[in-house]
C-alpha cells in the first residue's frame, strides 16, 4: 500500500497524488503534499491601487457605475463608508447614501 495520509476532510484512506496535490476520490477534497501548515482560507481583497481592504473601511468609487434595472448611476468620487467584504464576484457589500444597499467589485474602488 502507499504511505499517503488519509483525507483530512472525510478520513478516506484511498487518497492519491495528482500533480503535486493529494486528492480524495470519495469527497473530491484536494490538499498539498507538503502539508507543512494549513493554507489560509482568509482571502485578501485589494482595491484598484493594490491596497488591502478590510471590513469597516471607507472607499471611493473610481468610475461611473450604472445600476442594473435602474436609471441611477453611482458617480465617480462617491464615498462609501463601512464596507463589508463578502465572497463572490462582487466582493464588497455596502450602503450608498441616496441609493441604498449595493454590491460592488473591488476593482472599481480605492481605499479612502
Amino acid at each position: 500500500m502507499s504511505a499517503l495520509p488519509p483525507c483530512p476532510q472525510c478520513g478516506s484512506e484511498f487518497a492519491y497524488e495528482d500533480r503535486g496535490l493529494l486528492v480524495c476520490p470519495e469527497c473530491a477534497h484536494e490538499w498539498s503534499v507538503q502539508g507543512d501548515a494549513p493554507a489560509d482560507d482568509a482571502r485578501v481583497v485589494k482595491d484598484a491601487n493594490g491596497n488591502a481592504l478590510a471590513d469597516g473601511d471607507s472607499v471611493t468609487v473610481i468610475k461611473d457605475l450604472k445600476i442594473k434595472g435602474s436609471s441611477q448611476v453611482v458617480k465617480v468620487g462617491t464615498k462609501v463608508r463601512n464596507i463589508r467584504l463578502v465572497d463572490g464576484d462582487h466582493d464588497i457589500d455596502c450602503k450608498i447614501d441616496g441609493i441604498g444597499a449595493m454590491k460592488l467589485k473591488s476593482e472599481f474602488v480605492r481605499k479612502a
